[in-house]
């Protein structure tokens, strides 16, 4: 751990569970996060608006060894299939790394705060999938 220095950003250009913020107000949530947990804030990685992409977080893995750890904007930038989420908490684990959500104000350093937001996880979907048919039930969405 001695080589790595700091917790790289992690933002995006397209709107995620938490709304559309713009990539400033993203940056600034981050560099918060940081200052309040005493995380050295190296500037973020900016994901590319395509949906489903996620060439820049793969990036940012790749350069684990080099860092302490990734400060995503929100839990909710990860990719919505729970396999690949798992294939993410693996690395940073396995590199013993850490991987924050700034916005949520969480972080994962350990299976039990894997578990805590893939239970978030969970229970947005959940409350999605609940909200989207009340709404066809009430005929607004067809």
């Amino acid at each position: 751990m001695k080589n790595r220095k700091g917790h790289r950003g992690y933002i995006g250009s397209r709107p995620y569970h938490s709304g559309d913020y713009p990539q400033h107000v993203q940056n600034i949530i981050i560099r918060n996060y940081c200052q309040k947990n005493q995380l050295t804030y190296l500037l973020s990685a900016t994901e590319y608006a395509m949906p489903g992409c996620y060439m820049m977080l793969e990036e940012v893995l790749r350069s684990l060894h080099t860092l302490e750890g990734i400060v995503l904007f929100s839990i909710f930038m990860l990719p919505k299939s729970a396999q690949k989420r798992r294939a993410i908490y693996d690395e940073i684990l396995k590199s013993g790394a850490t991987l924050h959500a700034a916005l949520e104000d969480l972080s994962i350093q350990n299976e039990a705060d894997v578990q805590l937001v893939e239970d978030m996880m969970s229970l947005n979907h959940i409350t999605n999938h609940q909200i989207l048919n009340e709404l066809q039930e009430q005929g607004v969405l067809a």
